[in-house]
């Protein structure tokens, strides 16, 4: 009798390692993008070079469908992207012209950023796309943390070899994410900071980007106003709506 539940401890334990794995990562996910989610934030691109600011607002229906509309500077305002589940457009204002973002872009930089067209139109299949594991417990920034290892499901099209999710035991936020290649390479981190309550509503305000590839480059966005769990008419995600002019 106790051969036989050793055996099915072993057995199930990896399971429910999973299980809790998946469950932590969601309860993350949802903590700072909610069932829908309309904000002001500010993206700032930092380079050795220059440093570039923009002013954005947004509006998100899970992860099926994305508005981002430019606000400033003066030159870039009224330019948009769409997101609708896979696929993604962009709206420039000046030229009037809709472009639709082929696979072959899906790994460039968005708006000149540290983040790819691929982050917005994939960003939310954590669940879907990898095995995830529970590796331990790390301290980051004086705040203990799951440390969930995620490995790429065989028929998932993804681009990373690896990644790493910490997220907060204390509040389910999340603290920082690791990309790795395919070679373990770690090519990049975005780590949550500022953590203040918005509309009555816990989450990090600054996420940032950091380029582990090109030193001293990274891409910050601060959220301004953010609100949650709110109705968004489907007409803000039309391609009428894409191409108004400002």
């Amino acid at each position: 009798m106790k051969t036989f539940m050793l055996i099915a401890t072993l057995l199930v334990a990896p399971m429910l390692q999973a299980q809790n794995a998946r469950e932590i990562i969601q309860k993350a996910e949802e903590a700072i993008k909610g069932k829908t989610q309309h904000g002001i934030f500010e993206m700032r691109v930092v380079t050795p070079d220059y440093t570039r600011k923009m002013k954005m607002e947004s509006w998100w229906v899970g992860n099926e469908k994305a508005l981002i509309v430019i606000k400033s500077p003066r030159k870039e305002a009224g330019n948009k992207t769409l997101k609708i589940k896979n696929e993604m457009w962009n709206y420039l204002k000046n030229t009037e012209t809709t472009i639709k973002i082929p696979p072959s872009m899906m790994l460039q930089s968005w708006n000149g950023s540290d983040f790819t067209n691929d982050d917005l139109v994939r960003e939310s299949n954590l669940n879907k796309d990898y095995f995830q594991e529970v590796e331990g417990e790390e301290e980051l920034e004086g705040v203990l943390c799951w440390k969930i290892q995620l490995t790429p499901r065989p028929e998932a099209p993804v681009v990373w070899g690896k990644l790493y999710y910490w997220v907060r035991k204390s509040d389910f936020l999340p603290a920082r994410v690791d990309y790795l290649d395919e070679k373990g390479v770690l090519v990049r981190s975005l780590i949550f900071t500022d953590v203040k309550t918005i509309r009555g509503r816990k989450i990090p305000t600054r996420w940032i980007m950091k380029n582990h590839l090109k030193p001293g480059r990274y891409t910050e966005f601060t959220l301004l106003d953010v609100e949650f769990d709110i109705k968004i008419s489907d007409r803000i995600f039309s391609f009428r709506e894409l191409e108004r002019g400002d």
